[in-house]
């Protein structure tokens, strides 16, 4: 029996609260089984957005899905790291999904959460210690953030319109962002236009990128979607961790296509929600 909707506030390891939800998924089938999806929204996204509930909408259709707002966004609680620390929030969901007795878990990230969601693979990889001759953790073993991992693996990922390397400012758009990161106007502007709280501190050391995390999270399965009018990150930058991925990795570059949750249609939300299902097996 598939455990019923759900609401409720998860506690990472560091001790933040983050407000999650969960859905069965709408049908019985074969790619559905025991696999659930958690999806990992954009910055100054939370689950309550319309593009948010479009996309579990979607992929519900193949398997149980968890949305959950990250740290600085909706009703979570902290500030936003503009994707370091919320490593941990996406840990915190994927090992609640496994608490409700999912044992495939697929990751599903658009932009911010799109490079969370590679950081997070890269972290934990499902494949056991040592598998293709290398161990690596950007947390020391045995620290508070090392240990909050534990039992959050993923069994697959796919990372939307997600950047390849830090601090680019090279869109009018990725100008505009780091303003409102960057200046105490900016951040006052997204705390109250935008309900998105960031942190006033920098990042300090400065987390591996996801172009850096990319061939550690063989031998999971990748998948890497960008719009080809994609007005933050051009086309390099999916090429980029598509190189990085090598064999273990599949590029899908959408025609037409946008930026993230927003741009992506609903045959689109639909083919991603089937890759994630299957491949998480």
């Amino acid at each position: 029996m598939r455990p019923a909707p759900a609401r409720r506030f998860l506690r990472t390891v560091d001790g933040v609260t983050v407000d999650a939800a969960y859905e069965p998924g709408t049908r019985a089938s074969d790619i559905s089984g025991d696999t659930a999806i958690v999806v990992a929204h954009g910055f100054t996204g939370d689950l309550e957005r319309p593009h948010v509930r479009r996309a579990a909408s979607a992929f519900a259709q193949y398997a149980a899905v968890v949305t959950f707002s990250f740290r600085g966004h909706g009703a979570s609680g902290g500030r936003s790291t503009v994707g370091d620390r919320e490593v941990l929030d996406l840990a915190a969901a994927v090992r609640w999904a496994r608490e409700l007795g999912h044992t495939r878990i697929a990751t599903v990230g658009f932009s911010m959460g799109g490079s969370v969601a590679l950081r997070h693979a890269a972290l934990h990889p499902a494949a056991p210690k040592g598998r293709a001759g290398r161990e690596w953790h950007e947390w020391p073993e045995g620290s508070q953030e090392h240990e909050g991992l534990a039992g959050a693996h993923t069994d697959a990922v796919v990372s939307v319109s997600a950047p390849a390397r830090w601090y680019y400012r090279g869109t009018a758009p990725m100008r505009r962002l780091h303003w409102l990161v960057t200046r105490p106007a900016g951040r006052a502007v997204s705390r109250y236009g935008l309900r998105t709280r960031i942190h006033h501190r920098g990042w300090d050391p400065v987390p591996s990128s996801p172009v850096e995390s990319v061939p550690l999270i063989a031998p999971t399965p990748l998948l890497v979607v960008h719009g080809d009018r994609d007005g933050y990150f051009p086309l390099d930058h999916p090429r980029m961790l598509a190189a990085a991925a090598g064999e273990h990795g599949e590029l899908w570059l959408e025609r037409g296509m946008g930026h993230a949750e927003n741009a992506a249609d609903d045959e689109l939300l639909a083919r991603i929600g089937e890759w994630a299902a299957r491949h998480a097996g």
